[in-house]
């Protein structure tokens, strides 16, 4: 605060000769000797009292000192005093007697009072003028001058005209005197099992006038334990028990303490779960304090001794409540608890010193009983047929009517994790594809079938007769993959008129109206090695004309596959168009001569015709050939011709004159021109562009198989 004063100069002529007192309470001002600048009267003295506001002290100085000059100042002086100090006493004058002169001296008074006093004594030899003194108010800087401790700032001083203040450090609070500064520390609560608790600033000094509450509070079944480290600084008192500053420590019903002084507590066990600490300091002290470590323990629980292939972790000497162990077994084991089984295995110590369960059992992994594998076998490759960790199976195909799919090994391990494992497919199982294309028997190559003849039994194990429920055959077809049968689509309609033929959308069979006959050698007579199928569902050609014939093929999924043995398996699908001349065999039961159907499937030799040409010798019928069409046959009148006829179908009336297409298995051409069975390995594991190995069903609906049509004259039938 800074005062604002008008100034202005006191001058006192004080003439009559006896004691006088002023009283100023200015914070500036003037004193003069009476009659200044005339000499001053004798035996006179006035004193002046000086008053300014707390906070300040009071400075003087004279501009001019002429006084009588005596030993000691015994006759004439000024005196400058407090209330219980003699500050100055000057006499004489400024020319001569400088020891006793004010001069350029400043008296300041230790606080807000001064006291200035002149006497004269009753006589003076010289004339003398006096003095002219001058005072004014400064600013005391409590921070730095503060002599009394117990006034002073705790923490940070802050000086202003006429005063100061006090403030604290961050995390204190200042005390209502206005100067100390303590610490809020009533809300520490402790949950940790373990922990260090110190008084606040500790090493350093610890704050004033401060109660400090620290709470540890553990779930029921601990036990918290104290120590007290070495450092253990609390004011004391030499008569009195911890008079000032203490530590209690509250553990339910019983109280310990209160402890002060330079030596730490011996550890305390407090055998509770929950703890009060309790700190408290008076308002002055420079004393550093204490710091202590607690923990908790509880109730020991057995020792565990990990199971046979397995382990613990953590596996200690000792455990107590809450501690935690995992059991784990080897690789190739699981544990085994209440007959489930687990990778990993928790138990936890209890307050009442029993573990939470007991000990699992470690078992070895076991992959089971191997699954079946369709149109294959298992066998095991370790001892006692085990299927537990490590231990090894082969799958196989049962050859020779079926193969492994990617030609692998087939061997699959038991693994750690109780799965059957192969180091391709993983736990995939492998897949058995049937092998086409290779009939057990073979036929008599040595002479060219020219003029039909009965097949052998088991030289065209592919061939499915398409029969009515009642028996009547109707049509042929051949086995693809392990369940469908492909055929021309006019096959599937219906005929009821045997003078018209002509084909309708909305007259197709349904696919309970007739049955798959693999197997089969005689028309009318039926063998052992025969094999009746029904049909699930029928797809066609989705460009299929019953018009036209174009695109004239249908395949029939079977409900379910028949069993391939040496009579009955699949034919190879083509892997493109037979070249001109390339010789097929074609095979059936459709009518011979004199329209007589024969009782024996019977084959023949032909050659594949050219597409131009087989146009050019049908244009004349009006019959249009379209390019997914498949021409075969020989010209009428060679040594190897045949009667002019079409292909007839029981009970359609077919004229041979119309030369319609006739309904024919697929067979694997080579380019050679003669009919040749391979294993069937590449057809069945064809790729599409992508290069991906596509399934069975996927490779017959994306592309039909060729099909035969025959040229003019020149019947082909499957029938």
């Amino acid at each position: 605060m800074r005062w604002l004063l008008l100034s202005h100069a006191l001058c006192f002529s004080l003439l009559k000769a006896s004691a006088h007192i002023v009283e100023l309470n200015n914070m500036f001002g003037q004193i003069q000797s009476p009659g200044y600048p005339d000499a001053y009267p004798s035996d006179s003295e006035v004193t002046w009292n000086i008053t300014v506001p707390e906070g300040f002290r009071i400075k003087l100085y004279f501009m001019h000192f002429n006084l009588e000059s005596s030993y000691l100042c015994e006759y004439d002086y000024v005196k400058v005093e407090t209330e219980d100090q003699v500050l100055a006493t000057f006499c004489g004058r400024e020319t001569t007697d400088t020891e006793q002169t004010p001069g350029q001296e400043v008296v300041l008074s230790p606080g807000s009072f001064m006291s200035i006093t002149f006497r004269s004594d009753f006589s003076d030899e010289e004339r003398f003028t006096g003095f002219d003194a001058h005072y004014v108010a400064v600013d005391v800087d409590e921070c730095t001058e503060r002599e009394d401790e117990e006034l002073s700032c705790d923490h940070h001083c802050h000086n202003y005209i006429g005063g100061y203040y006090c403030s604290c450090r961050f995390g204190y609070i200042l005390h209502t005197d206005n100067r100390t500064c303590r610490v809020e520390c009533s809300d520490n609560i402790f949950t940790q099992r373990t922990g260090v608790i110190t008084s606040p600033d500790f090493p350093s000094p610890y704050p004033k006038s401060s109660e400090c509450l620290y709470t540890i509070e553990l779930e029921e079944g601990f036990m918290i334990s104290l120590q007290f480290e070495d450092i253990f600084d609390i004011e004391d008192h030499p008569e009195v028990s911890c008079p000032y500053d203490y530590i209690k420590i509250k553990a339910g019903p019983k109280v310990l303490g209160p402890f002060c002084g330079e030596k730490a507590p011996e550890p305390i066990n407090t055998q509770s779960h929950s703890i009060q600490i309790l700190f408290r300091s008076d308002n002055s002290g420079e004393n550093r304090g204490w710091r202590l470590s607690y923990r908790a323990t509880g109730n020991e629980c057995p020792k565990l001794q990990p199971p046979v292939h397995g382990k613990i972790e953590p596996l200690q000497t000792i455990y107590s409540f809450k501690d935690q162990v995992l059991i784990s077994c080897d690789t190739g084991y699981k544990v085994l608890k209440d007959n489930v089984e687990m990778d990993t295995f928790q138990m936890e110590c209890l307050k009442d010193g029993t573990w939470s369960n007991k000990l699992p059992t470690c078992k070895i992994a076991d992959c089971g009983a191997p699954a079946e594998l369709e149109n294959g076998v298992v066998t095991f490759s370790t001892r006692n047929n085990l299927t537990t960790y490590k231990s090894e199976i082969r799958y196989s195909c049962q050859r020779p009517y079926y193969k492994m799919l990617h030609n692998t090994t087939g061997v699959y391990t038991c693994s750690a994790q109780g799965i059957w494992m192969n180091e391709v497919l993983g736990r995939s199982q492998p897949t058995c594809l049937p092998v086409c294309g290779i009939p057990k028997f073979s036929r008599n190559l040595l002479a060219r079938i020219i003029n039909g003849r009965p097949a052998q039994k088991g030289t065209t194990p592919w061939i499915a007769m398409l029969s009515h429920l009642n028996g009547q055959p109707f049509c042929g077809g051949s086995l693809l993959g392990s369940k469908w049968i492909v055929t021309a689509a006019h096959c599937l309609h219906e005929v009821p008129d045997a003078e018209d033929v002509t084909l309708h959308d909305l007259d197709l069979l349904s696919p309970s109206a007739f049955k798959i006959i693999m197997g089969k050698l005689r028309r009318t007579q039926s063998d052992e090695n025969e094999q009746s199928l029904s049909v699930k569902q029928v797809f066609f050609h989705p460009l299929y004309n019953p018009n036209t014939y174009e695109n004239d093929v249908a395949l029939l999924e079977l409900s379910r596959g028949p069993v391939l043995n040496d009579f009955v398996m699949p034919i190879c699908l083509p892997q493109g168009p037979p070249e001109e001349g390339a010789v097929v065999i074609v095979s059936g039961w459709g009518k011979q001569f004199l329209q007589r159907f024969p009782e024996t499937l019977m084959e023949i030799e032909i050659p594949i015709v050219d597409y131009h040409i087989c146009r050019e010798a049908y244009a004349p019928l009006k019959k249009k050939v379209t390019r997914d069409m498949i021409c075969a046959g020989e010209k009428e009148g060679e040594s190897r011709s045949l009667p002019t006829a079409g292909c007839h179908q029981p009970g359609r009336g077919t004229k041979p004159s119309k030369g319609r297409p006739a309904d024919l298995g697929a067979g694997r051409l080579n380019r050679k021109g003669r009919n040749e069975a391979g294993d069937g390995e590449e057809d069945q594991e064809r790729k599409d562009s992508t290069g991906e190995v596509t399934s069975e069903k996927s490779v017959l609906r994306k592309g039909f198989p060729y099909f035969l049509s025959p040229s003019p004259g020149f019947p082909l039938c499957n029938q």
